[in-house]
């Protein structure tokens, strides 16, 4: 037994295990109570640190990220297209239902835990309006500015004073203006060490997204969930209770459920999506 190859063996599966659990750690969440952060620039695009991304939530899976996000053809969305083509209140009501949430990331140094380097902070389209509605301040500007910016204050508070099962957190800057960090090889090690947002999780084909569509619709397959609002945590959303079916052509051919369904989707060299 070649003990050299056995301690390389078991530093490369060490290094495979960490790794594996590595991912949630690049996720930084507000914790009840006050945290100080700052926006960093982002790697991946020098004029915006925010990126917006879209995700389907309880539909079979408890989130799935759409392909739009990646400039591939959605079923999903081509299914609420195609419900939205017709007049029926409960189609566009359950158009609505199926309509992607978005999602905003930005890259953040959480002070106090700077070892931890940069981490992605998710929130909804009330906290991304505050974060912009500051950036167009002009008496604040840019403070993501590696030296001259601002870091922020997030206050969070819990689900006894939400009267929600959620947290809810709010945004204050800091008047003074700051460096990142006096570290310059710090500041550069953050500005190239970030994590892509699109890299975090699991991308479905077109058919693994339009056969979760399917199982969403089948009654049988429901479970009891409620919509999520722009600042709560994801929930599995309510699958429909009845069947939903699209009938535009004046001659009704008999077909089975399944035929009924993949013909929704016939008309798949349409590039024609929303984002």
């Amino acid at each position: 037994m070649d003990l050299n190859f056995i301690k390389q063996k078991m530093a490369t599966l060490q290094k495979t295990s960490e790794s594996k659990g590595s991912n949630k750690d690049l996720f930084w969440k507000p914790p009840v109570g006050k945290a100080q952060i700052r926006i960093v620039p982002s790697k991946f695009d020098q004029n915006n640190p925010f990126k917006e991304l879209f995700f389907y939530y309880g539909i079979d899976k408890p989130v799935m990220i759409s392909p739009s996000n990646f400039g591939e053809k959605d079923p999903i969305v081509e299914f609420v297209k195609q419900l939205r083509s017709t007049t029926d209140k409960e189609n566009w009501r359950l158009a609505k239902k199926l309509d992607p949430k978005m999602r905003v990331f930005a890259p953040v140094i959480v002070r106090g835990e700077e070892d931890k380097g940069v981490r992605l902070w998710q929130f909804g389209k009330e906290m991304y309006m505050e974060l912009l509605s500051i950036a167009d301040d002009e008496d604040y500007g840019d403070y993501t500015d590696i030296v001259e910016g601002r870091d922020l204050t997030v206050d969070t508070v819990g689900p006894e004073v939400t009267g929600t099962n959620y947290n809810k957190s709010s945004i204050r800057i800091k008047p003074k203006q700051t460096a990142l960090s006096e570290d310059k090889d710090l500041v550069k090690a953050w500005l190239e060490g970030q994590p892509n947002p699109l890299e975090m999780f699991k991308r479905y084909t077109f058919e693994e997204m339009k056969a979760s569509l399917q199982k969403y619709l089948t009654p049988e397959s429901a479970e009891e969930g409620d919509i999520i609002d722009d600042e709560s945590e994801p929930e599995v959303e309510a699958a429909p209770k009845t069947n939903y079916s699209l009938n535009t052509s004046a001659k009704v051919v008999k077909q089975s459920k399944a035929d009924k369904f993949d013909s929704l989707f016939e008309d798949e060299d349409s590039d024609d999506l929303p984002f």
